[in-house]
């Protein structure tokens, strides 16, 4: 069965667990995957991600961070562009999540990288997501 969306399928899976206070969570792997744990985990949102090998086509193995054991890092994951309704940002309107608090994930032509380093270089593109 194919999947609409998978990219929301990620966030839920990521949000679900944590709210479950799982160690970890295995998702489907893809390269936009990987690219925005990648994001995560330089960000701070995520301990680790590794990719696993498997007859098909690899799985995501993310590594969930919590305060003190107990608290969760994340207060919302939210997915902004649908595959039903993109949503694009200039380079001098690339939002601050929270005032700053959190981060934006946006997919520019420097790659999968943080709302930080989009304004950095001043290049918008494609707001994938929201986390704070």
């Amino acid at each position: 069965m194919s999947m609409t969306d998978p990219i929301a399928d990620m966030l839920t899976r990521i949000r679900n667990a944590n709210m479950a206070k799982q160690q970890k969570v295995d998702i489907p792997s893809s390269n936009l995957k990987v690219s925005i744990a990648n994001v995560l985990r330089s960000e701070g949102f995520i301990k680790n991600y590794k990719v696993i090998a498997d007859e098909k086509q690899g799985i995501l193995r993310v590594y969930l961070k919590y305060i003190d054991e107990k608290e969760s890092i994340f207060n919302e994951l939210k997915r902004i562009s649908k595959p039903g309704g993109r949503v694009y940002v200039k380079g001098d309107k690339v939002p601050k999540v929270k005032n700053g608090l959190g981060i934006a994930i946006l997919s520019t032509s420097k790659g999968i990288v943080s709302d930080k380093v989009a304004r950095e270089f001043g290049i918008g593109g494609e707001l994938i997501c929201t986390v704070w």
